[in-house]
């Protein structure tokens, strides 16, 4: 039995050595293996030429960007919404940007590390302006559409039940279920994250029509996620991201950099590798930042293109704002 658990513990331990030098693994490669979820509008979407776009398939190309000066240098693997750590912690890819909130047993069980929070969601509620309530503590005998036996199924039975709020639950068996339930009628109010539901808004008819209330039901913090064990990889993914909100931060983009580089200002020398050998700490260039800031841009320009208004989906910063602006984007000094 000693010799069975002697073995058991010297094959976990080579199995986490090997995946414990990602970077020079990526390099000789030449490109990064990030995971991505097909479908998800803003975040990271396929189309029909084979082009990913968003939100998060632009971290991984942040990540590119710092390692090799260019944006594209990412092999991009595509798995479904069910399919999150898995991939990852066998090394079939060295980064996932979004794969599921961060909680306490993916944070725990699974071998894997959250890097940052990349971006705040929440589950909300969405109705229809007929309905003339400005916040869901107004609702009252309502019938909200939700996916049976989920996370957002359990979050809407404790906000009635703490509200003393009297409703009636409309089960759908998967979220695709969700906007045709409710723009059929089946129910008078629906309920999933705040993204999602954007995203049913704005593919409506007349979006117009409808409201998503203000209150969240869920903290649902996303950001990239690295294998346990690479304590290097960590701190470069997660830097990468901080990278790139400080940079907003200190309003430098990727299209006045070039003006920036004679500043005087010790914080965005730093940042743009002008003063000191951060790069060098972290095993990269000096001008990693700089790489990253010019090729996919700033938080902000990131948002911008992937949620704001010229992406269609119009999703206002919230929490996702600076936090010299109201929000919770905040991240710590390069010095």
């Amino acid at each position: 039995m000693r010799t069975f658990l002697t073995l058991i513990l010297l094959l976990i331990g080579f199995s986490t050595s090997a995946f414990a030098d990602t970077l020079e693994t990526v390099r000789e490669r030449g490109f990064v293996k990030c995971g991505a979820n097909q479908g998800h509008r803003g975040f990271s979407n396929l189309s029909t030429d084979g082009f990913w776009t968003g939100f998060d398939v632009d971290l991984c190309r942040a990540v590119s960007a710092a390692i090799f000066s260019e944006p594209n240098r990412v092999e991009f693997a595509e798995y479904p919404g069910d399919v999150r750590m898995t991939p990852l912690r066998v090394g079939e890819v060295d980064l996932m940007a979004r794969n599921g909130y961060w909680n306490l047993p993916r944070d725990n069980q699974y071998d894997v590390v959250y890097t940052g929070i990349g971006y705040y969601d929440g589950q909300a509620i969405m109705v229809r302006n007929e309905t003339q309530v400005i916040s869901a503590l107004e609702l009252k005998n309502v019938s909200v559409c939700v996916v049976a036996d989920s996370p957002q199924h359990n979050a809407i039975e404790r906000f009635f039940f703490n509200n003393q709020i009297t409703y009636e639950e409309v089960m759908v068996e998967d979220e695709a279920d969700l906007p045709g339930a409710y723009m059929s009628g089946l129910c008078d109010a629906i309920t999933a994250s705040a993204t999602v539901l954007q995203g049913i808004k704005i593919n409506a008819v007349d979006p117009s029509l409808h409201r998503i209330l203000p209150e969240r039901l869920s903290k649902e913090p996303m950001g990239p996620v690295v294998r346990k064990g690479d304590m290097q990889w960590q701190t470069i993914v997660r830097w990468v991201l901080f990278a790139m909100i400080n940079a907003e931060e200190l309003g430098v983009n990727s299209r006045n950099i070039d003006t920036m580089m004679e500043t005087k200002n010790p914080r965005l020398r730093r940042l743009l590798g002008l003063d000191g050998e951060f790069g060098q700490a972290l095993g990269l260039n000096a001008t990693w930042a700089q790489d990253i800031i010019r090729n996919v841009g700033n938080y902000g320009e990131v948002y911008e293109r992937n949620f704001g208004s010229t992406s269609g989906l119009m999703i206002p910063r919230g929490s996702n704002e600076l936090w010299t602006k109201g929000g919770l984007q905040y991240a710590p000094p390069i010095r």
